[in-house]
């Protein structure tokens, strides 16, 4: 039997990225996405709800996320369904389904600074924030002009690993 495994979600990060490093030394980071969808019912109401879907990115994706992406900023994530399966302290078993990103689109504008005069020559702005984040004066991505960046399959399963 045939199957197929896709997704794709916008919404926007609940929280800055965490970025973190398996024993074997591959990087990893996790995103939370709040994906909402609003309606009107048939008395004319307006009504949302909000799906909140944790994401898991792998290796030089896992670190761009990391280094430009920050809490409220919208995201496009194209990958698949993943189950991850692990026993508690007490032996019991336990599952969560996520999303293993393969592309992560950065959406929308970095953060301004508080300050004008805190912005870098040339008219891009570094991304700022509770937990500002720094890059090289000639990053150069597109995310510093607001345009989507594209990452591409940059993932990586830690068991597909070539060390």
């Amino acid at each position: 039997m045939a199957s197929f495994n896709k997704v794709i979600l916008m919404g926007n990060l609940t929280r800055d990225p965490e970025l973190k490093q398996t024993p074997s030394g591959a990087k990893v980071a996790e995103l939370r996405l709040a994906v909402s969808e609003t309606w009107r019912d048939k008395n004319g109401q307006t009504k949302e709800v909000t799906c909140f879907v944790d994401v898991v990115v792998w290796e030089k994706l896992a670190e761009l996320c990391q280094q430009y992406l920050v809490k409220g900023r919208p995201v496009l994530v194209e990958g698949r369904l993943q189950m991850d399966e692990w026993k508690n302290q007490q032996g019991e078993p336990r599952s969560k389904l996520r999303v293993r990103a393969d592309t992560v689109k950065f959406l929308g504008s970095p953060q301004k600074p508080a300050d004008a005069h805190d912005a870098p020559q040339g008219g891009a702005a570094a991304p700022a924030g509770p937990a500002a984040k720094t890059r090289p004066a000639d990053a150069g991505t597109p995310a510093d002009a607001g345009e989507p960046f594209e990452a591409g399959d940059l993932s990586h399963d830690e068991e597909h690993l070539p060390f």
